[in-house]
């Protein structure tokens, strides 16, 4: 059957489902071209005001396909390289989106799909859901951010003890963690992540751009050029339409309409 990326909407929301039947939604270079593609199209439709990333059947992601990684030793490193770099551009498409993605983990997200779950703005995740940067158990070390992403989340001792055992690790302790936002029953993370996407669909959108902006960079940036950062946003915004109606709203006791 083929891996794809599967697309729908619901309002203001698109959703994207990760699906390879009878691989446990393992990842494929067509599904990766095919994500970039669509969230590029997102990034310019005004009427979605949010992405929802999630896995077929009940399971998230199992990451590489293990055989085709196999193949991919009889390439040279340089056709090797590309395969890491096409995760890498959804990774940067994922991030890069102007709109909130909110990840919908349900069974598992291993390997690359742990990954992926981390280049999220948000997760939501089901309360037996395992997650594992399991690359150590086959003799590999991340890819797609993942060592980035945990290292930033996580204290040095702990992201290493996730990366350099790569043993599966409950959703509730990422959760106390910090690192998954809301732990919900198992089979409610769609829904919880689509009610989610529609409560931050009445925001503003132009506010939300900037902040997952600051967010992204507040990890590179010193404090000064952090302020610098933050009196950019604030007067383009302050200068934006979506100001003036947040604040009139404010003001008037009734609810905004960001157009």
């Amino acid at each position: 059957m083929t891996a794809e990326i599967q697309a729908s909407r619901q309002d203001a929301t698109l959703i994207l489902t990760l699906s390879n039947p009878g691989a446990r939604n393992a990842l494929h270079p067509d599904m990766f071209a095919a994500a970039i593609e669509v969230l590029s199209t997102a990034e310019r439709d005004d009427s979605i005001r949010a992405v929802v990333l999630t896995g077929a059947d009940n399971f998230f992601c199992a990451g590489g396909n293990l055989n085709r990684l196999l193949d991919h030793r009889k390439m040279d490193a340089l056709q090797q390289a590309e395969g890491v770099d096409l995760l890498r551009g959804w990774i940067e498409a994922i991030r890069d989106c102007p709109k909130p993605v909110i990840a919908a983990v349900e069974g598992a997200a291993a390997g690359a799909g742990f990954s992926l779950a981390l280049a999220c703005d948000l997760i939501v995740a089901g309360q037996t859901t395992r997650f594992a940067m399991s690359y150590v158990k086959v003799g590999l070390t991340p890819d797609g951010g993942g060592s980035w992403f945990l290292s930033q989340a996580l204290p040095r001792q702990l992201a290493t003890e996730l990366m350099i055992e790569g043993k599966p690790v409950d959703a509730s302790r990422l959760h106390a963690l910090g690192v998954i936002n809301r732990l919900v029953p198992d089979g409610q993370t769609l829904h919880e992540a689509l009610t989610w996407a529609d409560d931050l669909a009445g925001l503003s959108s132009n506010a939300m751009d900037r902040i997952k902006l600051l967010a992204r960079e507040a990890t590179d940036n010193s404090l000064s050029r952090h302020f610098e950062a933050e009196r950019r946003h604030f007067i383009e915004s302050l200068n934006h339409p979506h100001a003036e109606e947040g604040i009139s709203a404010f003001l008037d006791k009734r609810t905004p309409d960001y157009k």
